[in-house]
């Protein structure tokens, strides 16, 4: 362990969702205010101080340390009061300033009322937020506003969008009772769709797992409103709209963590070398019952047939994909109902083999009281270092094992 953050003192449980790493600084937000630290010692090099909490941050970064946020404009005056989230800024990672913060009124001259954000992301120099009235985007060099909520004549809506190497729109469209749903490519300077592809009938509520080659995923709701235990994937081509191909993902075979309110919400799926990855679930290894592995498997993006790539966990192990780096995957293995060590490893090559590249002191030894996460804690890995932490917070507790929760903890082999 390189270092662990504690946990700001607070009375009720608190949005802390986003990190970020540059070369020299671990960025996480805390009560109302984002700070940086040194990713060696974890000395605090500054504080953004906010005037409400942050409710939303992008997970993308520009070349030169900037990304973007969405937060509330005051802090509540009680614990019982709740805060719109209004305001969007762009920060400077390295500097540790705020750059600019911005608001907009609804989409028509009758609504005065400021906008409310759920999400907020970033693709180039523009930063898009967006929430059940619609999206806007700014620039994220200057804070120039490019466009605000507007809906057309189908009534359509964006309510979410996907950043990274290009920017796309889930859009809500029609009156509830013939309500369907778009995906659009869009020019990030003007909001002009490059390409639409309609979501097919029953599919709802879709996330963007990939901007690049373009893959959305949605659960396929019944007349009735009963939900599909399945989740599909569609592989689009980004330029035409066109569907390339579906790809299932049985909730009994495969760990896909993605939520109805969050676009860019999906956890442990990752795209690249034209496939997409996959952790299947746990499975008993032998006859013993708490003997448990999984592995990290990859479907084919054009033809949607699974591909030979088979990386297994090992035993007592699961392993879920974090990131690409270049054309080999990046994954955080962790033990199962036993002693191991928490671990990153990349995977490429033609043998599909994990390789580690960091790996924590073994769970169970005497150094074993740091720091508890929940299911789904964001991870973040370079350069020998790994940093993990919750999106909330709340009254500091200790688990039975005798971890305690933390803001964040870094684990080094530097």
């Amino acid at each position: 362990m390189a270092f662990a953050l504690p946990v700001p003192v607070v009375t009720t449980d608190v949005k802390v969702a986003g990190s970020w790493l540059t070369d020299t600084v671990y960025v996480k937000p805390g009560v109302a205010s984002i700070s940086g630290y040194d990713i060696a010692d974890g000395t605090r090099l500054w504080t953004i101080a906010l005037p409400g909490q942050l409710c939303a941050a992008s997970h993308h970064t520009s070349k030169d340390n900037r990304t973007a946020i969405a937060f509330e404009a005051t802090k509540p005056r009680t614990t019982k009061d709740t805060v719109p989230c209004t305001e969007v800024g762009a920060i400077d990672l390295t500097k540790g300033k705020l750059l600019w913060s911005r608001s907009v009124s609804g989409g028509t001259a009758a609504d005065d009322q400021k906008v409310r954000f759920d999400e907020v992301t970033l693709s180039g120099n523009t930063v898009a937020a967006s929430g059940d009235k619609g999206g806007a985007a700014w620039g994220l060099t200057d804070g120039r506003e490019l466009w605000k909520p507007q809906l057309n004549a189908e009534k359509c809506a964006d309510v979410g969008y996907g950043g990274g190497e290009t920017l796309a729109a889930v859009r809500r469209c029609g009156p509830y009772e013939s309500l369907y749903w778009e995906v659009q490519n869009i020019n990030t300077a003007t909001r002009e769709p490059i390409s639409t592809f309609r979501m097919p009938t029953g599919f709802a509520y879709p996330s963007i797992v990939s901007t690049r080659p373009l893959v959305v995923t949605a659960k396929l709701f019944s007349a009735s409103g009963d939900v599909s235990d399945s989740r599909d994937f569609f592989s689009i081509d980004e330029k035409t709209g066109k569907l390339k191909t579906i790809i299932p993902a049985p909730r009994d075979r495969y760990v896909v963590d993605c939520t109805f309110d969050e676009v860019e919400g999906c956890r442990g799926v990752v795209v690249g070398n034209d496939r997409i990855y996959f952790p299947t679930e746990e499975h008993q290894v032998g006859t013993e019952e708490f003997v448990r592995t999984n592995e990290i498997v990859s479907f084919d993006l054009t033809t949607g047939k699974p591909t030979s790539d088979k990386a297994d966990a090992g035993v007592r192990h699961a392993m879920y994909p974090l990131r690409m780096d270049g054309g080999n995957l990046i994954a955080y293995r962790e033990p199962v109902f036993g002693e191991g060590s928490k671990q990153i490893v990349s995977i490429g090559g033609d043998s599909f083999t994990p390789v580690t590249l960091l790996a924590s002191h073994v769970r169970g030894s005497t150094h074993d009281t740091e720091c508890a996460f929940s299911y789904g804690a964001e991870i973040l890995y370079t350069h020998g270092r790994m940093f993990m932490s919750d999106g909330m917070i709340g009254k500091p507790r200790k688990t039975s094992t005798g971890e305690r929760t933390c803001l964040a903890l870094a684990y080094t082999t530097v």
